[in-house]
């Protein structure tokens, strides 16, 4: 194949202008580019220079940007220009430094001088080149300045987390001799109730002039002994603040703590957290750092190594973090917090304004050790649940005041199904779906399977809020009900065993949906409420009144007569316990749900007796206490 001729144009493109193939005087952007190229990569290997090595030129750059990683400027060539002598040049370069996640930049120009030598261009190396008149012996610096860190918020604006005063309390080394710096750490060990050894090893591993820090306690409320701490050698309280909640118990779970800031946390930031700075390290202040922190304030300076003088580059003033809004409200939270503080158990009471979702109190009790029962509990709900296979038998046209059968016992597969022990005897037999419910009746609803798929009773779920994955502001399990069971699976299902898992905050939403005769979905963080999932039967007004019915038969004639008395609007409500374990270890997670006026509760303990027994008299405090609620 014959090559193409070449036209005139094609031989100017590779030419550079020149005539036929002849090589002209070579250009110098490429040698601008390239210096370019070095500075934002920190190497100038490939840049020839004069005035100095490629490799002292590239220290010269390390040292003098050092200040700023981990940053690196964006450079590039604005223009380059040859004098009439055509001998020198000047490359125009223009720097970006993206310093923070502001829309600001720092951004500047500085100019490069290049020789043509013998034949070949070549940069002047001068400081000059990497920030605005920048002598040799001056580096970058940055001063941080730190955002005012925003509060947490609760209902009505109040504030939940906001700078409270603590004590650092630890052990300062200098104020005692070497010879009893171990004794001294083991008493401040046990005055703080940390473990001795440990902390011992900490002390004796830190700088001979450190205060090793032991312990962080409220300034109002220590709860250690300050006095008996006090008096042991060397130790030492240092007076601080920190983004606190008023109590160390309230809803901590949720809205989780702050601190300084781990290694981890600095790293994952991008250099938007320096160590010493005060970041979120567990729950909402954790997931809304960001917006919490603000922005810091930052100055960047031109600073002598010899005499330490500085001069001004660049400078931002700080940004205020923005309020986290929530929808808990202080005194209810509170509240159900008082009522869950002596239950063993992990345990639970999640209370919903029923009308909007807004959850106002997700309290998680001692026993759960600091994990969220409330919002992240995986459990059995038992009977329950008998809620939402209620609203599956309407839908497959069996109305309250149906009968259905309740036998003593009922057997499916060869597996027998019998009611809880002291089930009325006067409930058996033929009976209304809204006694069965009523009296939570297993026998009543597991006969009445077949009139309910597995598939309905996941649909009935759905439109009682349980399941989805919806965007709540935080990390939740809102339950999950198999679409697909048979034989005992599906049996068990109608009465909240088996594989339904449910959490306190996804049967709260259970109850509000039935108040509020819609789809509820509960919310904690957000604009609003979250939308249900679209793939489930919105609920209908006649479901939700139908339900409600039943839940007040609860009260009045069935397991949850303690509260037919109660003040206020009347109380529906449903009661549950489901067994978990076997043989000889069979136990029961306890449960109840209730309905008072425009406030749906859920109650929940890990292992009681029965929900009636166990999680009703918690209910009953709580609604003693939420009439401002309801």
């Amino acid at each position: 194949m014959r090559a193409p001729a070449l036209t005139l144009a094609t031989v100017l493109a590779v030419g550079g202008g020149l005539v036929g193939c002849t090589a002209g005087p070579p250009q110098p952007g490429p040698v601008a580019e390239a210096l370019a190229e070095g500075i934002a990569g920190g190497d100038l290997s490939a840049v020839p220079l004069t005035g100095a090595t490629a490799q002292e030129a590239t220290e010269t750059l390390s040292l003098a940007l050092a200040g700023l990683e981990p940053l690196r400027p964006a450079v590039q060539v604005q223009d380059v220009t040859v004098d009439e002598t055509g001998a020198v040049a000047t490359a125009a370069l223009a720097y970006t430094w993206d310093v923070d996640d502001g829309e600001r930049d720092w951004t500047y120009g500085t100019t490069a001088r290049m020789d043509l030598v013998e034949d070949a261009w070549v940069v002047r190396w001068s400081t000059f080149v990497l920030a605005p008149d920048l002598l040799e012996g001056e580096v970058l610096t940055v001063r941080r300045e730190s955002a005012e860190r925003a509060p947490v918020l609760g209902a009505g604006g109040m504030v939940l987390v906001e700078e409270r005063p603590v004590l650092r309390l630890g052990l300062d080394k200098t104020r005692i001799e070497t010879a009893v710096w171990d004794d001294a750490a083991r008493q401040v060990a046990a005055v703080l109730g940390l473990e001795p050894e440990p902390y011992a090893q900490r002390v004796a591993s830190a700088g001979e002039r450190a205060f090793v820090e032991g312990l962080v306690v409220r300034e109002h409320d220590p709860g250690v002994d300050l006095v008996a701490f006090a008096a042991v050698p060397g130790a030492l309280e240092v007076a601080d603040s920190l983004p606190l909640a008023p109590t160390r118990r309230f809803a901590r779970p949720i809205l989780g703590t702050a601190g300084p800031a781990t290694a981890e946390i600095v790293e994952a930031s991008g250099g938007q957290v320096q160590p010493g700075d005060v970041a979120g390290l567990s729950g909402l202040q954790r997931q809304y750092d960001e917006q919490l922190r603000g922005r810091p304030g930052l100055t960047i300076l031109a600073t002598s190594e010899a005499t330490g003088a500085e001069r001004g580059l660049f400078h931002q003033e700080p940004v205020a973090g923005e309020a986290l809004v929530t929808t808990l409200d202080p005194e209810l939270q509170d509240a159900a917090e008082t009522i869950l503080e002596p239950v063993g158990p992990a345990s639970a009471v999640v209370a919903v304004r029923a009308s909007t979702g807004e959850v106002l109190a997700a309290a998680s009790g001692p026993g759960g050790e600091g994990y969220s029962t409330a919002t992240l509990g995986t459990y059995a709900p038992g009977s329950v649940f008998k809620v939402v296979s209620s609203l599956a038998l309407l839908r497959a046209g069996i109305a309250p005041d149906d009968v259905v059968p309740c036998p003593t016992t009922i057997e499916v597969d060869g597996r027998s199904f019998a009611n809880f022990p002291g089930y009325p005897v006067e409930a058996n037999g033929s009976i209304t779906l809204r006694t069965a419910l009523a009296h939570s009746c297993n026998t009543a609803f597991i006969g009445s399977r077949d009139r309910a798929t597995q598939e309905a009773l996941a649909d009935a779920a759905g439109s009682l809020g349980l399941g989805g994955e919806g965007d709540l502001g935080l990390p939740v399990f809102l339950g999950d009900v198999p679409v697909e069971a048979s034989g005992t699976d599906h049996a068990a299902s109608m009465i909240g065993q088996g594989r339904v898992q449910v959490s306190p905050l996804a049967m709260a939403g259970v109850a509000a949906s039935a108040a509020a005769g819609r789809t509820v979905v509960p919310w904690v963080v957000g604009e609003g409420a979250p939308q249900p999932d679209p793939s489930t039967t919105p609920l209908a007004v006649d479901e939700a009144a139908a339900l409600r019915d039943m839940m007040r038969a609860v009260v009045t004639e069935g397991g949850a007569t303690f509260l037919v008395d109660t003040p206020g609007p009347e109380v529906l409500a449903k009661t549950g316990t489901a067994q978990f374990g076997s043989g000889p270890e069979l136990r029961n997670h306890a449960w109840m749900i209730a309905v008072q006026g425009d406030l749906a509760i859920a109650v929940f303990v890990e292992e009681g007796d029965y929900g009636s027994t166990t999680a009703g008299p918690l209910l009953e405090q709580l609604l003693a206490v939420a009439g401002p609620w309801t």
